[in-house]
């Protein structure tokens, strides 16, 4: 199978979306299929055999290591050359109008995957104003695929009560190999803690920007006066956190990646995660295979696998003081700490990338066999029930 994928981001930007791409493409390429990646003017060249297709492109202003293609960008004569079965347009924003617009004028069929909770980011950017909008946009373009896939049935539903049509799922997975207890190390700890390991660490992994709501941790801490927290990641919010918990035990990592990024979740006590608008919720799916007790805010796609009392403490989304709560409750009970930690390994277990990349595959043979080149929007509408 040839697969075209459409990306409006990737390395060496790091995010959720790289993370997930990589791991698509190694997958590909284990299996014979040829794959090329049309993207924005600033990413890798290659991934591995895949040949990136470069488009002209300016970084976005709220964000700038994020860089748009315009959608007047012209990928037809690429298309014609590759000649994909199959086109894979991933989280349509900008590049994404060109891709499905060529998608309908080469008759080739096209999925869309759902990643990123704009209109929720836009909210609390201060632009709710825009949300509006933005899912407009958004339903618009995806409605033009075959095919929409979301990464959890949560944001399947979300979707679906928005307009968004033919939504299916598409999960996600971890590497419970390189995410693992034995990981663990006194040196990363004595790093993370700056050289108190003995103290109990708390852990946050993931992009630095407003709507994760990492400000909460502030309170979380003061609540704890004896924990440590380590921030992992970076992002245009780096700076205005860095001041907002000066004079804390907190310590910026900036970007881990790899062993060292397994190694920092291994190392610590609790996982404290703060963002509600989460599509899927990966850091904390690592954070299980990690053996780490896990704090979370009870919304978004993390909740198809993050149950209360289960596997994780939930917490009210944006509430400091139950966030608070719930850590003061897993340090001051180890019994249930453990036993959360044990039931979100076995979690993690169950979630490979196989799995989900296996039924990634599927959606694709599947839209192969079932595409009419000249369906209308109607007759398209109960082809993928999802």
């Amino acid at each position: 199978m040839r697969i075209a994928i459409v990306t409006e981001t990737f390395l060496p930007k790091w995010d959720g979306i790289a993370n997930t791409l990589c791991h698509l493409l190694d997958y590909t390429e284990e299996r014979g299929h040829t794959t090329q990646l049309f993207a924005p003017q600033g990413v890798v060249p290659c991934y591995g055999k895949t040949r990136v297709v470069h488009f002209p492109s300016i970084p976005f202003p709220l964000y700038p290591s994020l860089r748009l293609a315009p959608p007047l960008s012209d990928m037809r004569e690429s298309l014609l050359e590759f000649e994909p079965d199959v086109m894979h347009v991933v989280g349509p924003i900008s590049l994404g109008i060109e891709a499905l617009r060529r998608a309908r004028e080469l008759h080739i069929p096209a999925v869309a995957s759902f990643h990123t909770d704009v209109a929720g980011f836009a909210e609390q950017w201060g632009l709710g104003l825009f949300s509006n909008f933005v899912w407009q946009h958004l339903r618009e373009l995806h409605n033009q695929a075959q095919l929409n896939l979301a990464p959890s049935h949560f944001t399947k539903r979300q979707l679906a009560r928005l307009g968004f049509k033919r939504v299916g799922v598409w999960s996600r997975g971890v590497n419970t190999g390189l995410f693992a207890p034995e990981r663990r190390s006194q040196e990363m700890r004595a790093r993370l803690s700056q050289g108190e390991p003995d103290k109990p660490l708390l852990l946050y992994v993931g992009r630095l920007s407003p709507e994760k709501r990492v400000d909460l941790l502030k309170g979380a801490l003061q609540a704890n006066p004896h924990c440590h927290l380590a921030i992992v990641g970076d992002g245009p919010q780096r700076g205005w956190l860095e001041n907002h918990f000066a004079g804390t035990p907190t310590h910026f990592t900036g970007q881990l990646r790899d062993e060292e990024l397994a190694g920092a979740y291994a190392s610590a006590d609790i996982f404290t995660y703060t963002g509600a608008h989460e599509t899927f919720g990966n850091v904390v799916l690592e954070a299980m295979a990690s053996g780490l007790a896990v704090a979370a805010p009870a919304g978004g796609g993390l909740l198809d696998f993050a149950k209360h009392g289960r596997n994780a403490l939930l917490f009210r989304p944006g509430d400091s003081q139950d966030l608070s709560k719930v850590i003061t409750q897993l340090r001051s009970d180890p019994q249930l700490a453990g036993r959360l930690a044990a039931a979100g390994r076995e979690t993690a277990r169950s979630r490979t990338w196989q799995r989900a990349l296996d039924g990634l595959a599927e959606h694709y043979f599947s839209l192969l066999t079932h595409y009419q080149p000249q369906a209308s929007a109607l007759q398209l509408e109960d082809s993928y029930p999802g």
